[in-house]
């Protein structure tokens, strides 16, 4: 009969070794990268922090797979590209996933039931527990027993950016954003955002540099700043426990250029920096400097712009005057002006350094996002 079962392959090359695919290199792995994170969770215990804030209400007996074990499994599926709990039907026989959630048995030869004899991670329903338990859940729940407290988790975010840290910074500035998530569903929450131009959710982030220090999952049916004060505050009393003088600078886009979010940032000793969206009043407020932009651009062919600062208040929403700092841009497409507000005096940070180098430096948390 002929021998339909190819041992190897070979492959023409312009190279002096030969070149040879075979199938007898035993169990092999395609995630190889993980290692490298790994190598970060050593490092930074991020994953046994995070672990550290479940509290687990299950018969330590006839426990498995531990918390740890289950955060790790879970956490390094997502970073590899397996978002759905499905995909842990064939990861759970994954002998490198297991050696990175923690697993000393490899191959699952120890597990004590026949069936998940060579499956040595957790199945997609145990992972779904650990997700899905209720934060309230005790030992009496019939399932669903490994309960996350919710604000130690908020905690560990900061404090890992306060890990990160060799000493305390002198100045902390704080980006907040929100951003689309997309649902492709019904799920719940599920809301249509116009300028997004489609269902999504609408998470809120707070960024120091590249360290993450909030996400808040939200519905879309509200204000980009929604809840904005209470993240703010909480991140600050985290900070200010540990570096009670450094100074914090908050800077957002003009979705967070709220009265309530700058009267609590001037009762609590933090600056910002926030967007102004433009209106009639202000744009006639630079209108002399727009017309002389205007003049430089038409001299020499090139974008102009001049700064001006004044002293502005809204006609109903704010409870003071602010410092506002505008840009008064001429480009060959048409004028381009913008506007920031800031509780910064004149003295510590002039107009023009105050826009171009600060404010406009938040476009790399957005590049992050």
């Amino acid at each position: 009969m002929t021998e339909c079962t190819q041992a190897s392959f070979s492959f023409a090359t312009d190279f002096k070794r030969q070149v040879v695919a075979r199938f007898d290199g035993g169990t092999i792995c395609s995630d190889g990268g993980a290692l490298l994170l790994h190598k970060v969770e050593q490092k930074t215990g991020i994953l046994r922090q995070f672990a550290a804030c479940f509290e687990d209400h299950r018969d330590p007996d006839a426990v498995e797979h531990s918390v740890r074990e289950l955060v790790g499994q879970r956490v390094y599926g997502l970073a590899l590209g397996y978002e759905d709990l499905n995909d842990h039907d064939r990861l759970r026989a994954d002998p490198l996933l297991a050696m990175l959630s923690g697993k000393r048995d490899l191959e699952g030869k120890k597990r004590r039931r026949e069936r998940d004899r060579g499956k040595p991670g957790a199945g997609k329903s145990t992972l779904n527990r650990l997700e899905l338990t209720p934060a309230e859940a005790g030992r009496s729940a019939r399932y669903k027993k490994i309960a996350l407290d919710f604000e130690a988790a908020d905690q560990t975010l900061v404090d890992l950016y306060i890990q990160s840290q060799p000493r305390c910074p002198e100045e902390i500035v704080i980006d907040l954003d929100a951003t689309d998530d997309r649902l492709h569903g019904n799920q719940e929450g599920r809301f249509f955002h116009g300028y997004y131009g489609d269902y999504c959710y609408l998470p809120l982030y707070l960024f120091s540099g590249e360290h993450l220090l909030c996400a808040r999952l939200r519905s879309a049916d509200q204000d980009a700043s929604a809840g904005a004060v209470e993240e703010v505050e909480r991140t600050v009393e985290r900070l200010r426990r540990s570096w009670p003088n450094a100074r914090i600078i908050l800077r957002a886009d003009s979705g967070f250029c709220r009265e309530e979010l700058m009267s609590w940032c001037e009762r609590n000793g933090v600056d910002y920096v926030f967007g102004l969206a433009k209106n009639s009043r202000l744009l006639k407020r630079i209108r002399k400097a727009m017309n002389k932009a205007r003049r430089r651009h038409r001299e020499s062919g090139e974008a102009a712009r001049r700064f001006v600062e004044f002293r502005y208040r809204t006609l109903h929403t704010w409870s003071r005057k602010r410092r506002v700092v505008a840009k008064a841009e001429r480009l060959a497409k048409g004028e381009n002006p913008r506007f920031v507000v800031t509780s910064l005096g004149a003295g510590r940070m002039p107009m023009r350094e105050l826009y171009e180098d600060f404010y406009c430096a938040r476009g790399e948390m957005e590049n992050r996002i």
